[in-house]
């Protein structure tokens, strides 16, 4: 501890203008009606989509243990084990692929796009949240370069 008083969250100093952003784009899907033309079928998608969006978050989430928070700026400590040893961006992608599922199970265009500028937003998130990292984790530059950030490669043996 610093011995420094916690900036009022307002300043942003923590990424907290970034949870507004991200509260406003999931509370457009949440709340706004279904709208557009939909091929028949495309709800079908929605199942597994949220099984797997669902289980990224959950790993994420158990992964990061105490250092979990919903603000881009780190907590502790660089999290590398579990599913972060596969993805830097677990939650983020989960979160992604939750809300493309709601736009699959809504049937709706409208949600479709929301689902995309939720992407566009989690990915812009992200850039910060790796500034924040690379300027607290000497180490995080190699990490970055051997993980990716949102799909895990998948390995042959």
């Amino acid at each position: 501890m610093t011995g420094r008083p916690e900036p009022a969250w307002w300043t942003g100093g923590r990424g907290e203008w970034w949870v507004v952003g991200q509260c406003v784009l999931l509370a457009l899907a949440l709340a706004l009606p279904p709208s557009g033309p939909w091929p028949d079928g495309m709800r079908v998608i929605a199942l597994p989509l949220t099984l797997v969006g669902g289980t990224l978050v959950g790993l994420g989430a158990a992964a990061l243990g105490p250092s979990l928070t919903i603000l881009p700026r780190p907590r502790a400590h660089l999290v590398r084990r579990g599913i972060y040893r596969a993805m830097r961006h677990p939650i983020y992608a989960g979160v992604i692929l939750l809300a493309l599922a709601w736009a699959f199970w809504r049937a709706s265009v409208l949600h479709t796009g929301i689902a995309g500028a939720i992407a566009v937003f989690f990915a812009a998130k992200a850039r910060r949240e790796e500034r924040y990292l690379a300027e607290r984790f000497p180490d995080y530059a190699d990490y970055r370069r051997r993980v990716p950030a949102f799909i895990p490669r998948i390995r042959r043996r």
